[in-house]
């Protein structure tokens, strides 16, 4: 079968900035007039001990929460006003993997297709499954596969998806060390395209345009 066609819609510069946040999770304060910037073709690696509000903040980016003080904006306009124009490029992996687990492989990208509103051929999904080691096991339902597996099954979706920012949660958890590699190659083909990813991982990552935020 033939790769499927992953570019992302022609754009002009995104630009995903947060100013002066201010994050509280019950009655502590995780971080304070947080500011930052990504723009197209970058990879911002945000790093920290457990606990200091990574995947807070990964939540603020993404709309599901909202700062104490201080605003997200997408190409300078606030995502809250924004908020369907902004989803429609969102990708957000979190740590569950948000996937049917009574469902194949194949049957979960086809429902996410059908709820993102992309048109997926059977051999543009067939392709992404077999891009990354899921020949044989497309109509096995995700209960019956490994940790690994099933996040070769959203290595699949980051590529059926199509959207121009993602947003990931400790991505390389679980997988082994050829799969590292292959989403690594995922994730700079995508800012190869003019993507953007903001991401946190404990280790040490070689992509291009990374640029690290600690906090």
């Amino acid at each position: 079968m033939t790769a499927i066609n992953s570019s992302l819609p022609a754009s002009a510069a995104m630009t995903l900035e947060a100013r002066a946040i201010t994050c509280v999770r019950g009655e502590r304060e995780l971080f304070s007039g947080l500011d930052l910037q990504v723009f197209s073709g970058q990879c911002l690696h945000i790093r920290g001990e457990n606990g200091v509000g990574k995947t807070s903040l990964l939540r603020l980016l993404t709309g599901l929460a909202s700062p104490e003080s201080g605003e997200v904006l997408w190409n300078g306009s606030s995502i809250k006003k924004e908020a369907s124009e902004y989803h429609s490029k969102l990708l957000f992996l979190g740590h569950r993997d948000a996937l049917k687990e009574d469902l194949s492989a194949l049957e979960n990208l086809r429902m996410y297709a059908a709820i993102d509103g992309i048109a997926l051929s059977e051999q543009d999904i067939f392709s992404a499954l077999w891009r990354f080691g899921l020949k044989g096991r497309e109509d096995l339902p995700v209960n019956c596969l490994s940790a690994g597996q099933k996040k070769r099954v959203l290595m699949a979706r980051m590529v059926t998806r199509r959207a121009q920012v993602w947003i990931l949660d400790e991505p390389f958890n679980a997988l082994d060390t050829q799969a590292v590699q292959e989403l690594l190659g995922l994730i700079a083909e995508h800012l190869e395209g003019s993507g953007l990813v903001v991401l946190t991982s404990h280790q040490p990552l070689s992509i291009p345009g990374l640029r690290v935020l600690d906090l």
